[in-house]
């Protein structure tokens, strides 16, 4: 039985699209820099990274399967932070983004990265956009040249 595998080799002329929130701007404009900067670091040129920005992490899965529905990309990466309130309201925009973002992923057949921060607090999300936790958006655009790079291999 073969072994298949992916790495960090993205296909020439690959595109990636970055589907990100505008809320909590200070977190998510890091997790897109980081993922950009990571594309980047590894050959995928600048031009070739679609950015679309919406306007809250609910928002992110309608966005990812129009990119999916045209074809154009070879993975999403999703970034966004919802951050625990005092309602249930947390729950809702986080588990309903985190399923829908499979849904598309399934539907389409393409890596959707969740790089969707779901924390309890604003300095979780801190930790997680470039602080002592590293950086999410960039962790999750190596997910998404390695899926893309496995997905090419798979019969």
């Amino acid at each position: 039985m073969p072994h298949y595998e992916g790495d960090l080799r993205a296909a020439e002329g690959a595109r990636f699209a970055i589907v990100a929130s505008r809320w909590n701007p200070r977190i998510t404009d890091a997790l897109v820099a980081g993922a950009r900067k990571a594309f980047v670091d590894n050959g995928v040129a600048d031009a070739s990274i679609d950015v679309i920005r919406v306007p809250g992490a609910w928002d992110i899965p309608v966005a990812a399967a129009r990119v999916a529905a045209a074809s154009a990309h070879v993975a999403v990466v999703a970034l966004g932070c919802v951050i625990r309130g005092q309602t249930r309201h947390y729950e809702h925009v986080a588990d309903g983004c985190a399923d829908g973002l499979m849904r598309v992923s399934l539907d389409y057949g393409l890596p959707v990265c969740n790089g969707v921060l779901a924390v309890e607090a604003h300095d979780d999300a801190q930790q997680r956009a470039g602080g002592k936790h590293g950086n999410k958006g960039e962790e999750v655009a190596l997910v998404a040249i390695e899926m893309a790079h496995l997905l090419e291999q798979l019969p």
